[in-house]
């Protein structure tokens, strides 16, 4: 269980999700929940007929380049074999997370992978925290956190990435990867030993069914096709050999591949009959019983309850043999707990073992004896922000100096201080400083200045023309006052926030109303344009182009419909520039416009803050947090009982 599907690193991670739920979460593109409309019209042709040609006369054609087959475990046990412990076990168990310096002596001793097989208890289960259920087990419908976690569990994949987002194709499923000198092609050669859980092999022509499958107009998958869509054709010239031919040579090719992948002999049929591929008593049967093509198989599901995963012996043994890794855990246990307290509650008695922390938990209800008689908790450096959405195309957020004007009249240093308990950073951008694409200088905070803010709404025409305390202006004859909503999850933090910003807004004579949104109606009016003002968050992708989807003139899930044709050209620019020092100027000059448009205002970056039970072993932390990455999850372990 070593690779990372599509959908757990699909290109951002918008974390509806974890606003919901209150909780920090995995990691989900990409990060880490993504959602997007890019479902196209039913008459819009995505895929045009291609006459492949035979294998024999490209490979005279095409130089081809190796590329790195790697298995992420044995990266992993590379890195820390050059790594020497800061603490042991025993001392790291008897520690209260206090400073930084204790953290790392936390990860330094418990992080670790196992030494030998005789540490690992492999008939163990892992009780993990989700905050929602998950609508599909169909993995190219994917568009939730939950869903992304279950399908790298179960999901069969063929390309993964380590802690710096460097990409290989993964040794458990691949024999083989090659590029084309001029980023034309790449030619994949699958393993023999694949099979689904039902016993079918699992062959390339599964990969060029689900290409096909994901690229028809009719389907209506929800994120996965972004990214899919620059290829312009998979072929599979015999049961394991693939090769990609994309539209163009970009840097970014490499990103394109991954996809989630789906059985072509449980589908090709029923995807006639019904292109939605849920609505049908055949596929309500396969969504409630799916197969699966990864390390896990589904045991049993209570919606609204509890997802359990079943450890796939087919996926690790062939014929009496041990082919790939035996994953760590017998079973996978997802309790899905709405309530972060209840779930902490959940993480003292032992029913969970691990959980994201809320800054008021991590501060206030994970510091004493009750807390670390069963428990620890680590945090790392994770490149997540949250911010306020503003809708570019209603009347009160078109104008970039009113924009500006909400970023100033938002108190950022209580929301940090106060709200954050002083935990997260503040957040200037959608890149962090850490990254290679960030700009330099970077970016500065905005901080609260109602006077300034009072000045821009003036020059922006938003004065109160009547005097009764609430500013307005004329559109087409009519005195519009500036009073609107934010749309938010029902979570403790995100609702304090919001109603910070309606506090302040207040004192400027602009009315905010804070709505509390269920999670999927939040997700559809997102979609559809269907708000004023919303609060939202992303994770990192593994390319800044990535956020090309957020911030394109049009792109699907481009939300507040902010437009700057200066942007548009940039980011296309970007994905055209092989040169990694040029790629860098350009994002970061994206970052800049971006930062002075305000079609966000950009709240905080949220690290990774974990409560864990004290029979854990094996996280490590990545800007995705500690599962959105090669080895993630795979790493978690528990030791023997003594």
């Amino acid at each position: 269980m070593h690779f990372i599907s599509r959908l757990n690193s699909l290109l951002l991670t918008f974390l509806l999700t974890l606003v919901l739920t209150g909780c920090p979460g995995p990691s989900t593109n990409n990060s880490e929940e993504t959602t997007e409309n890019s479902e196209a019209a039913p008459e819009e042709v995505l895929l045009e007929p291609f006459d492949a040609p035979k294998l024999a006369d490209l490979d005279a054609k095409v130089k081809w380049e190796k590329q790195p087959v790697l298995d992420s475990l044995e990266l992993l046990r590379e890195r820390q074999s050059k790594e020497t412990p800061i603490a042991t076990v025993p001392e790291a168990l008897k520690l209260k997370n206090t400073t930084q310096e204790i953290n790392a002596k936390i990860l330094s001793a418990l992080g670790r992978l196992p030494q030998n097989d005789e540490e690992v208890d492999w008939n163990a289960t892992i009780n993990r925290h989700v905050g929602a259920d998950m609508k599909s087990t169909n993995p190219i419908m994917g568009s939730s956190a939950v869903e992304f976690e279950v399908s790298s569990l179960t999901g069969f994949g063929l390309f993964s990435f380590d802690w710096n987002f460097i990409p290989f194709a993964v040794s458990d499923t691949v024999v083989s990867w090659e590029s084309s000198k001029d980023k034309l092609y790449d030619k994949v050669v699958l393993r023999k030993d694949l099979t689904w859980s039902d016993g079918v092999p699992i062959t390339a022509h599964d990969i060029v069914f689900t290409f096909q499958t994901i690229m028809n107009p009719d389907v209506p998958v929800p994120a996965v096709r972004s990214g899919t869509d620059q290829i312009r054709w998979i072929q599979a010239y015999d049961d394991q050999t693939l090769v990609y031919f994309h539209k163009e040579a970009l840097p970014t090719n490499v990103w394109n591949l991954n996809f989630p992948i789906i059985p072509k002999h449980i589908y090709e049929k029923s995807l006639k009959e019904d292109s939605t591929l849920q609505d049908s008593e055949y596929h309500v049967k396969h969504e409630n019983n799916p197969v699966t093509g990864g390390p896990y198989e589904f045991e049993k599901r209570v919606r609204g309850q509890e997802i359990i995963l079943k450890r796939r012996e087919s996926w690790y043994m062939q014929n009496g043999k041990e082919v790939r890794n035996r994953p760590y855990f017998e079973r996978v246990r997802l309790r899905i707990i709405q309530d972060p307290n209840t779930a902490l509650l959940a993480l003292k008695k032992g029913e969970i073992d691990e959980m994201a922390l809320n800054p008021e938990l991590w501060k206030t209800q994970t510091e004493n004896e009750d807390f670390y008689k069963n428990c620890t908790k680590a945090n790392g450096l994770e490149w997540v922000y949250f911010y306020f959405g503003w809708n570019c195309k209603t009347l009160f957020f078109e104008d970039k100096k009113v924009r500006q004007a909400m970023s100033y009249a938002f108190d950022h240093k209580e929301m940090l201080n106060e709200l954050c308990y002083g935990l997260y950073q503040p957040c200037t951008g959608i890149y962090h400083e850490t990254a290679w694409m960030s700009p330099n200088p970077m970016t500065k905070p905005y901080l609260q200045n109602l006077n300034k803010a009072e000045k821009l709404l003036d020059e922006a025409g938003w004065i109160d023309h009547d005097g009764d305390g609430i500013r307005d202006k004329e559109f087409d004859g009519k005195i519009i006052p500036f009073q609107f909503s934010i749309m938010t999850a029902n979570v403790p933090l995100s609702l304090s926030i919001c109603t910070l910003l309606k506090e302040n807004l207040e004192q400027i004579g602009i009315i905010c109303e804070v709505k509390p949104t269920e999670f999927t109606v939040m997700q559809e009016k997102a979609r559809n344009h269907q708000f004023q003002a919303m609060f939202g968050g992303w994770g990192t992708g593994t390319d800044p182009d990535t956020s090309i989807n957020l911030w394109k003139t049009d792109a699907g899930r481009n939300y507040g419909q902010y437009s700057n044709p200066e942007i548009d050209k940039l980011f296309e620019e970007g994905r055209r520039e092989f040169d990694k020092d040029k790629r860098a100027k350009i994002y970061g000059k994206i970052h800049e416009l971006l930062y002075d448009d305000q079609p966000y205002t950009w709240l905080y970056f949220r690290n990774s803050f974990y409560g864990f039970n004290k029979d854990l072993r094996g996280y490590v932390f990545s800007p995705r947090g500690p599962y959105g990455y090669g080895p993630g999850f795979g790493s978690l372990w528990k030791p023997v009982s003594k």
